[in-house]
């Protein structure tokens, strides 16, 4: 919610009006001297909206105030150019609405455009939430890394590395709106505040790695060439992607890491180009990839979680490189999920690989539910529940 500074105004004064913590006023706000703020500035009010509301007789401000919950002040902030004692039946007022409620409705088939949209809507709401794009993918899709909280402690979680593992994605992106939702009401989830984790922790999320072979997976064909000739060949000539893991170009984004991606050829029977689990012709060659390891070279994170699917399974090892608290939070992951902590099996160049090898930190490759890709939606509330204790438990260990 968009309000116009009066004199006298300060972001400490808004953050009592609307009681919200500062913190996220002043981090809504970031092109603003909070110091001196000039009347008729705009200034973002996260976790709020206005409604339109139409003056019925024996209307006041007072009573409205009243009646919402709000106040009076709140009402005169939105409407400065109103005279409060001077109401007219039919006169349009704009009131203050708390948002309690999940904006994004996440339980659909969920491509590049949807993913887009929601977050718009989040950062709209929240616009505490910082978005950059990392980079593109094969298509020129712009690939967004959403940031949220302000801690020295870095913490990386990713989804959609496979096409047809998509679910991923808005389970990470109802996460975003959970915990926002839960920071501008001060609430908890499963019993946990979530401010001081904002003040602690600063959580990097890259909810779609892989915008085109997600798109090519939900939504079929692309209509551009030469990809729609390409991945029809690679496809064997069957319209139907649900198989697919790969990128548009039929390179697996997963077996693209510098972490013994030889031994990942020398073992991997696919040569070229499909589906699934072709590496490529070298590491980093697809600019997905390479987007994804230019932001975790820049960023200095203590831990990252892939999210895949399927199996409830965590696996939190590579070569014996992994440090001994990795063995200590896979242990909590499995307790707050229930699923099995796995160190390692025969399988190099992923991307919680290629983290262990390089920065000795903890990686977790995390397979979400059971079934065969792409799981279905019906299985999305009990994937999200477990999650959840997975996402939450990043943020203290």
């Amino acid at each position: 919610m968009r309000v116009k500074v009066r004199s006298g105004d300060t972001l400490w004064y808004y953050s009592q009006l609307f009681n919200l913590p500062l913190r996220l006023v002043i981090d809504s706000n970031p092109g603003l001297d909070a110091a001196n703020l000039n009347p008729g500035q705009e200034v973002d009010i996260p976790g709020l909206v206005f409604i339109d509301y139409q003056v019925k007789l024996g209307d006041s401000v007072w009573r409205l105030s009243r009646e919402r919950g709000y106040p009076l002040d709140a009402i005169l902030l939105l409407n400065q150019s109103v005279n409060p004692n001077n109401l007219a039946v039919g006169q349009q007022l704009r009131l203050p609405l708390k948002v309690t409620w999940f904006v994004v409705d996440v339980q659909q088939p969920y491509d590049y455009q949807a993913l887009r949209s929601d977050l718009n809507r989040l950062i709209d709401i929240y616009p505490f939430l910082r978005q950059r794009n990392i980079g593109a993918s094969v298509m020129d899709k712009p690939i967004p890394e959403i940031r949220i909280g302000q801690g020295s402690r870095s913490v990386h979680v990713n989804g959609s590395f496979h096409a047809n593992e998509w679910i991923t994605t808005p389970v990470l992106v109802k996460f975003l709106n959970e915990y926002a939702l839960a920071l501008t009401n001060s609430g908890g989830i499963r019993g946990l505040l979530m401010y001081p984790f904002y003040e602690l922790v600063t959580l990097s999320l890259v909810p779609m790695v892989n915008p085109d072979g997600v798109d090519l997976v939900i939504n079929g064909l692309p209509a551009d060439e030469p990809y729609r000739s390409n991945v029809l060949s690679y496809n064997g000539g069957n319209t139907d992607f649900r198989g697919w893991k790969a990128n548009i170009r039929g390179v697996d984004l997963n077996d693209q890491f510098p972490a013994l991606w030889e031994l990942e050829v020398a073992r991997n029977p696919t040569t070229e180009p499909g589906p699934r689990d072709y590496p490529g012709t070298a590491p980093l060659t697809e600019p997905e990839a390479i987007a994804m390891a230019e932001l975790t070279r820049q960023s200095n994170f203590a831990h990252v979680l892939a999210f895949h699917t399927q199996g409830r399974v965590i696996y939190w090892g590579f070569q014996n490189l992994e440090p001994p608290i990795s063995e200590t939070m896979v242990n909590e992951f499995a307790r707050v999920s229930g699923y099995e902590p796995v160190q390692t099996i025969e399988s190099y160049a992923g991307y919680k690989d290629w983290f262990i090898q390089d920065w000795r930190r903890p990686g977790f490759t995390v397979e979400l539910g059971r079934g065969v890709n792409p799981l279905p939606l019906g299985q999305f509330n009990e994937i999200y529940e477990e999650s959840l204790g997975i996402l939450l438990a990043s943020l203290y260990l």
